[in-house]
């Protein structure tokens, strides 16, 4: 019987996936068998959100892909495990003109485990070319420096959840999109629609007024 390859179960999925090393045996007749369901998914709905690892290797082998440097945020959203606070942090550094060379760099990015990101590594492609989706999106607004009348503009929140935004945030200023997902209670839908749609930077500090010169 033929030794165990001495790499470890993830090393070999991610050089299977990279082209270093070949891939598995074809598939058994009930993986394609759930190709072929998936497929007839896609068909009926284009936005179909994949469920699990494999739903992701049947996407990749029905040709569906993803350009991390350019997907925009509802490309994210259709893998699986992917949160709307994960895809608001890298719209965000999107915005910062940082591209992304290979799945180690984001997972660092993400600040998920290399497990995570392994995932959905059969349909991810490192292209750097392009201007991202999130770089043609609106300014975000400030959302711990915005005052109420902005807020209720931008976002359209009824008077009590903004009333509630603003008692939060003199408590404490926002972090991120999971802070103020769990501080306000908002729902999956709006959490997602407010995918990079701010910015958390604190408000800085006092300054002083202008010295005012000497009178003649």
């Amino acid at each position: 019987m033929a030794g165990r390859h001495w790499l470890d179960p993830l090393a070999r999925k991610l050089l299977v996936a990279t082209g270093q090393l070949p891939p598995p045996p074809a598939a058994p007749a009930d993986e394609a068998v759930e190709r072929e369901l998936l497929a007839l998914k896609l068909a009926h709905n284009p936005d179909l959100r994949l469920r699990d690892a494999a739903e992701v290797r049947h996407a990749a082998a029905l040709g569906w892909t993803l350009e991390v440097n350019l997907a925009a945020a509802a490309d994210w959203l259709r893998l699986p495990g992917c949160r709307p606070d994960l895809v608001d942090r890298l719209i965000a550094r999107q915005r910062d003109g940082i591209q992304w060379r290979d799945p180690g760099e984001l997972a660092g990015a993400l600040q998920v485990p290399p497990e995570q990101v392994l995932i959905w590594l059969p349909v991810l492609r490192f292209a750097r070319q392009g201007e991202p989706a999130s770089a043609r999106a609106p300014v975000p607004l400030a959302i711990n420096q915005a005052s109420e009348g902005l807020l209720r503009e931008r976002l359209g929140l009824a008077p009590e959840r903004c009333r509630r935004l603003l008692r939060e945030r003199d408590r404490e200023p926002f972090r991120d999109l999971a802070d103020l997902q769990q501080r306000l209670q908002l729902p999956a839908d709006l959490a997602e629609r407010w995918i990079g749609r701010f910015r958390y930077a604190t408000a800085p500090g006092p300054t002083l007024p202008p010295s005012r010169s000497p009178s003649p």
